[in-house]
């Protein structure tokens, strides 16, 4: 007669300990390849009037590389972004995160740049005026617009566009 040989308990248990390990290392593979699968996020820049805020994450971005003048150019002409509303004499605050505010960052209002030279701030104040200034208009008379597309661009140290952040503005009724 013969007879069925039990596995011992150190094999049963060194198979039980196989297995888990096999699947550890199983969920943190898969783990890792999710985490690489995901894109990092832009950096943030806030817009606030009053009470309002609106953030947003960059509007036209290269990895933080230069953009191309085409793209920048595209990305300066889209009517994008939260909108807020502005009254007269009220303040537009702007903040840009540090790493942002490290490289340099200017304001550009309906495709017009508005700062004689960028920043290294990472919050600024601007007057109602400076954002709503009055514009030519086609017959030659003076009209203050009613919208403002207002795109915050981060710059190299030679003035390269590294990236948007667009807000809509809009003047309130008086």
């Amino acid at each position: 007669m013969t007879v069925a040989k039990r596995p011992s308990r150190t094999t049963t248990q060194s198979r039980g300990r196989a297995r888990r390990t096999a699947a550890a290392l199983g969920a943190v593979t898969l783990g890792l390849a999710a985490l690489a699968a995901c894109d990092k996020p832009t950096p943030m820049a806030t817009v606030t009037v009053g009470s309002d805020s609106a953030s947003a994450e960059a509007s036209c971005w290269n990895d933080g590389k230069k953009l191309s003048e085409k793209d920048l150019q595209s990305c300066l002409t889209k009517k994008q972004g939260e909108k807020l509303t502005v009254s007269d004499g009220e303040q537009v605050r702007i903040g840009v995160e540090p790493e942002i505010a490290e490289s340099g960052w200017a304001m550009v209002v309906n495709g017009q740049g508005t700062m004689p030279e960028a920043s290294k701030d990472t919050y600024r104040s601007f007057d109602h005026d400076e954002i709503f200034a009055p514009q030519q208009g086609q017959s030659g008379a003076a009209s203050v617009p009613k919208t403002a597309q207002v795109t915050i661009v981060e710059v190299d140290n030679k003035g390269a566009a590294k990236g948007t952040w667009s807000f809509t503005l809009e003047r309130a009724s008086s």
